[in-house]
C-alpha cells in the first residue's frame, strides 16, 4: 500500500472548523428543542387552568343556563385555555351539598377562578368573606349578566362585582360604545357594538372604580341621555374581576361576537393576556389645534365646577355622567344651569343630544336661544325648529339629527351679530339680533353675560362644552 501524503497544518484548520460547525449546529438543534419543549410546557401549562362554573340559582333562573354551560365548555376546549368544573346547585339550582364541598375555603384552592354564569340570589357559600379573600389573593372572577343581581344583601360582593342590579325594561337592541378597543375583552368588536338583550339598570356603580368596557350613552328603552354601564373589569386586590351584563338570551351566548367578548374578558381575568384595569378619565381635554386657537373648557367633564342652578331653590335636574352634563325631568319641570363667569363676544362650541320629542336651548350671553328640538321626523324649517335662533331667525336648512344622536355646534356673538354651524352646515350667517328672545336671564344686551342651558323643558345631556373669547 502506498504511504499516505502527511495533512498540512491548513487542512487540520478547515477540518477543526467544520467539526465546530458540527458541534454548533448540534448545540443550536437541542436548544431549539429545549425552547419547543418549554413553549409547549407553558401552553400545557396555560391549558390547565381550572375554572369553576357557578350556574346555580336561588332566585330566577334564566332558560339560557344551559346554553351558557354549553358554550364556556365548547369555550375552554377550543381554545385549549382554561377547563371548567360546574357546581349547578342540582336539578332546581338550589342544592346546598355543592356549595359545601366546592366552595370552601380548602375546596376553591384546586381553582385558578370562578365564572358565576347567571346566577342569582343568595347563594349558600360556606364563607362568603373567605371567598372574597381568596379572589383578592390573585384569583380570576368573571359574572355574565344576573351575576349582578346575586348578593343585594352581602356589600363586600357588591363592591368586588362593581355594581348591582336595579332593574330591565323590555328586551331591546341596543348600541353598546366600545370604550377600550385594545381590551382582550372588546378588541373583537366593532366600535358601535348592536345586540338584541335584556339590558340592565345599574345601582351602586362608580365609573372612578371600573374599567369600562362596553356601555350606553342613553336609557336603553327611553332613550332619556345617562350613563348605563354594560361592561367592565377591575383589579380587587391581587385578583382580576371580569362582568358583562349581556348574556340573557340563548342566541346572545351562542353569537361569536359574545364568545370573543367573553373568552376575551376570561382570558384577562385569568391573567393570560395584557388589559388595563385602571378607571378612565371623564376629565375633558382639549385637541392642541384648540389649546392653539384658545379654547378653554366650559365644562371640566368631572363636576359642576364653574356652574351653578339659575334657582337655587329650583328641582335638581341636572347630574355629571360619564363625561355628560344630563337633564334629565319627569312630570316637573327641572332648573336652567348657568355659568359662573359672563362673556361678551366668542365662540363656543358643544354637542348635544336629546330623546324623541324633547326641547331645550343653549343661551348665548343668558340672552339669545340657539333653539335644541326635536324635528327630526316633522323636518320643518321654522324659528322654534332645531337650530333656529329662538323665534327670530330660523335655521337656513334642515340638518337636524335623530333623537339619541349627538349633534354638534359652533356659535359666535360679536356685537349683536350671531353665526352658527350645526352639524357641519352654516345655518345662520352674521344674523342681526337686537332683543332677547325669550326667558332671558336680563336684557342688558350689549354686556357680557353667562351660558345657560335650558333645564325647565325638556331632557338633554351636554359635552364638549369649550368657549374662546374674542377681543
Amino acid at each position: 500500500m502506498a504511504p499516505q501524503p502527511k495533512q498540512s497544518f491548513e487542512s487540520h484548520i478547515v477540518i477543526f472548523r467544520g467539526t465546530m460547525k458540527k458541534l454548533k449546529l448540534a448545540i443550536f438543534v437541542k436548544m431549539a428543542l429545549l425552547i419547543g419543549l418549554l413553549t409547549a410546557g407553558i401552553t400545557t401549562a396555560q391549558a390547565q387552568k381550572k375554572l369553576l362554573v357557578v350556574t346555580a340559582t336561588f332566585g330566577f333562573r334564566h332558560s339560557s343556563i344551559p346554553t351558557a354551560e354549553k358554550i364556556l365548555t365548547q369555550m375552554g376546549e377550543k381554545s385549549g385555555v382554561f377547563t371548567v368544573d360546574f357546581l349547578r346547585g342540582g336539578d332546581k339550582g338550589t342544592n346546598d351539598a355543592e356549595f359545601k364541598l366546592k366552595m370552601t375555603p380548602e375546596g376553591l384552592k384546586q381553582y385558578d377562578g370562578v365564572i358565576f354564569a347567571n346566577t342569582t340570589g343568595d347563594l349558600p357559600i360556606p364563607n362568603k368573606e373567605a371567598f372574597i379573600a381568596w379572589i383578592k389573593s390573585g384569583k380570576a372572577f368573571i359574572g355574565t349578566h344576573s351575576a349582578s343581581d346575586t348578593f343585594h344583601g352581602f356589600p363586600e360582593f357588591i363592591e368586588m362585582i362593581g355594581s348591582e342590579f336595579l332593574t330591565h325594561g323590555a328586551q331591546v337592541k341596543v348600541d353598546c360604545l366600545n370604550q377600550d378597543p385594545k381590551h382582550p375583552a372588546a378588541k373583537d368588536m366593532p366600535a358601535v357594538y348592536s345586540v338584541l338583550d335584556e339590558i340592565y339598570q345599574m345601582k351602586n356603580f362608580h365609573r372612578n372604580q371600573v374599567h369600562g368596557l362596553l356601555t350606553l350613552d342613553k336609557h336603553p328603552n327611553a332613550g332619556t341621555p345617562g350613563d348605563y354601564p354594560i361592561a367592565w373589569c377591575k383589579q380587587v386586590g391581587f385578583g382580576k374581576v371580569f362582568y358583562t351584563s349581556l348574556g340573557h338570551r340563548e342566541d346572545v351566548w351562542e353569537s361569536a361576537s359574545y364568545q370573543n367578548h367573553l373568552l376575551g374578558g376570561i382570558k384577562w381575568a385569568l391573567g393570560l393576556e395584557p388589559g388595563d384595569s385602571v378607571p378612565q378619565s371623564t376629565k375633558e381635554t382639549l385637541t392642541a389645534e384648540e389649546v392653539h386657537e384658545g379654547f378653554k373648557p366650559l365644562f371640566d367633564g368631572v363636576d359642576f365646577n364653574g356652574w351653578h342652578l339659575r334657582h337655587s331653590d329650583g328641582p335638581v335636574s341636572w347630574s355629571v355622567q360619564n363625561g355628560m352634563l344630563v337633564n334629565n325631568i319627569g312630570k316637573e319641570h327641572g332648573t336652567d344651569l348657568v355659568t359662573d363667569s359672563k362673556f361678551r363676544d366668542f365662540t363656543v362650541r358643544y354637542e348635544y343630544m336629546i330623546p324623541k320629542g324633547a326641547n331645550s336651548g343653549f343661551y348665548l350671553r343668558g340672552r339669545y336661544e340657539i333653539q335644541i328640538f326635536d324635528d327630526f321626523d316633522k323636518k320643518e324649517v321654522v324659528p322654534t325648529g332645531n337650530g333656529a335662533i329662538y323665534n327670530t331667525k330660523a335655521a337656513s336648512e334642515f340638518v337636524s339629527r335623530a333623537p339619541g344622536q349627538w349633534q354638534q355646534v359652533e356659535a359666535t356673538i360679536k356685537g349683536n351679530k350671531i353665526s352658527v354651524t350645526l352639524n357641519g352646515v352654516k345655518i345662520h350667517d352674521n344674523i342681526e339680533v337686537n332683543k332677547a328672545t325669550g326667558s332671558e336671564l336680563d336684557t342688558d344686551l350689549d354686556q357680557p353675560g353667562s351660558i345657560f342651558l335650558q333645564g325647565d323643558h325638556g331632557s338633554v345631556a351636554f359635552r364638549n362644552v369649550r368657549i374662546k373669547t374674542l377681543n
